[in-house]
């Protein structure tokens, strides 16, 4: 029965995966977040041989091709490659899962990318294994691997507003140097805390009632069924567990940022975290 369940939840990962309509979403999206543009101005370094694996739509591809003596996009998707080509025709992209990189040869690069927590969409658990095992076996000694991944323990929500907006809005009744003006923006900014905390405590609600009860959340680790694109179903870990995990598969954990970076991180609000870990050892599972 478990692999029965193991093995629908893998094909619907698939069939959102391969959906065109997904591929021409992630197609459209071309940024960088705060905390990946950080990490890979620090650690990845112009003239490297980058593997962006789980590539998607192609979001990282202008930053990571444009710094790489060699990029190589790859995603198990054809539609996502498909959507790739036809963005960077001057790039190469490679059909292929993350669990079986055979077509890749050992120690081929410098750097390998999983962006857009891609790494949590592995499943099952035998198939994220080995692709940790494809990662580090294509990676050449001291490569890194850059990823980010859901946290399993974020169950609280910060309260957020733009000022900015604010300020315009305040700024359309009255002049910035009168009396009216500074009492319309006081009245917009009280109104608007109270708006944004009142959703935050729903967000929070919401979040609670999905992980609490479920051992992912106490575990540290674990699978749970995300919305998203109809439901898939992802893995999410605890810094600390990831850690664990990867140090057991011949990796070493250089530095850790929050996905609300340059805020501070915190166990119990970051939704996801960014990784970079460097080869250090023969791949072998304690």
């Amino acid at each position: 029965m478990v692999d029965i369940a193991n093995n629908s939840a893998s094909q619907m990962n698939a069939l959102v995966y391969h959906s065109e309509e997904v591929a021409e979403y992630y197609a459209s999206l071309n940024y960088l977040t705060a905390a990946e543009r950080s990490l890979f101005e620090k650690f990845l370094r112009k003239g490297m041989e980058i593997l962006d694996l789980g590539v998607g739509g192609g979001r990282a591809t202008p930053y990571l091709s444009s710094i790489a003596n060699r990029y190589l996009g790859v995603d198990y998707s054809s539609a996502m490659i498909d959507a790739c080509k036809k963005k960077f025709p001057e790039l190469d992209f490679e059909v292929a899962a993350a669990e079986d990189l055979s077509k890749l040869g050992s120690g081929t690069f410098d750097a390998l990318v999983m962006a857009f927590n891609a790494i949590d969409y592995v499943f099952p658990e035998a198939c994220r294994l080995r692709a940790i095992r494809e990662i580090h076996r294509v990676l050449k000694p001291g490569g890194l691997f850059i990823f980010s991944s859901h946290n399993a323990r974020s169950v609280l929500v910060r309260p957020s507003w733009n000022p900015a907006r604010l300020r315009k809005m305040a700024e359309t009744i009255g002049s910035p140097d009168t009396h009216l003006f500074r009492a319309i923006h006081a009245t917009l900014i009280t109104g608007r805390i109270v708006v944004a905390w009142l959703q935050a405590t729903g967000k929070t609600m919401t979040q609670a009632f999905k992980k609490l009860p479920r051992r992912t959340f106490w575990r540290g680790r674990g699978y749970l069924m995300d919305s998203a694109h109809g439901g898939l179903m992802t893995f999410f870990g605890t810094p600390s567990r990831i850690e664990h995990e990867f140090n057991r598969h011949g990796f070493r954990l250089l530095e850790t940022l929050g996905d609300d970076y340059p805020l501070p991180s915190n166990l119990y609000v970051t939704d996801w975290y960014y990784y970079v870990f460097s080869k250090t050892e023969a791949n072998v599972q304690k």
